[in-house]
């Protein structure tokens, strides 16, 4: 990969506003550097199974879904296995039998799929489609290349975007403790006991209505916060 592709792909991580558009980005990327590929996806192991999370206008549909279905495929096992996959004829590859003749009838004949070594994820893998026999083999030096520069990019950015959420679960944390604290507030005047009694009473309620406290507290807090009536139709 040259110096300027490099560049490009730093940018594209300083533009990005977010995980999606960085990798669709690299996706783009990937299919106007690498020679022989018609299209390029990005395999990440989220909650437990793995996702197709980003893939350009040129990847047919259900192409990597169909590996995750069947657990089988050659994204599925670089991201596994962490191991480099390459089929340059899926007409003559044995290794898939679930998975081959799905992708042939979408017009795939050669696959690179090749593992991506990301932070905090137990498997992640890019993966390069090309539409004629052999089409992906003078291009694994590219392709390796683009991919290690890809790596860190997603790596960067994933890094950042559970950082957000980290941030987002603190406010929603504070936010709750807050109208906790005033319900309780609330109830130590209604009802003139302590701060203990008034948040079991409001545990209590919580369980007997099936109701997270959160939003028992909430009702509570705007219920006493909306206007009174003046009784006037």
């Amino acid at each position: 990969m040259s110096s300027e592709t490099s560049d490009t792909l730093d940018q594209a991580m300083v533009r990005s506003s977010g995980l999606d558009t960085l990798l669709r980005d690299l996706t783009d990327r990937a299919v106007q550097e690498v020679p022989g590929a018609a299209a390029c996806s990005i395999t990440v192991r989220r909650a437990g199974r793995l996702l197709t999370l980003a893939g350009n206008d040129g990847l047919p549909s259900g192409l990597d879904q169909r590996q995750y279905e069947n657990g089988s495929g050659p994204c599925v096992e670089a991201a596994e296995t962490g191991v480099e996959q390459y089929a340059p004829d899926l007409a003559a590859e044995s290794r898939w039998p679930a998975y081959t003749p799905y992708a042939l009838a979408k017009g795939v004949r050669c696959v690179l799929a090749m593992p991506l070594a990301v932070e905090g994820e137990t498997g992640a893998a890019i993966n390069y489609y090309g539409l004629r026999p052999g089409a992906l083999g003078g291009a694994r030096d590219t392709a390796r290349t683009f991919a290690a520069r890809a790596g860190g990019a997603i790596d960067v950015a994933l890094r950042i975007e559970r950082r957000r959420q980290s941030a987002a679960d603190v406010r929603t944390a504070l936010l709750s403790r807050s109208v906790i604290d005033q319900a309780i507030g609330i109830l130590m005047a209604r009802e003139r006991i302590d701060a203990r009694d008034a948040l079991e009473r409001l545990r209590r309620a919580s369980q007997h209505r099936n109701v997270k406290l959160r939003d028992l507290c909430d009702q509570l807090v705007a219920k006493v916060s909306a206007p009174a009536s003046d009784g006037r139709k």
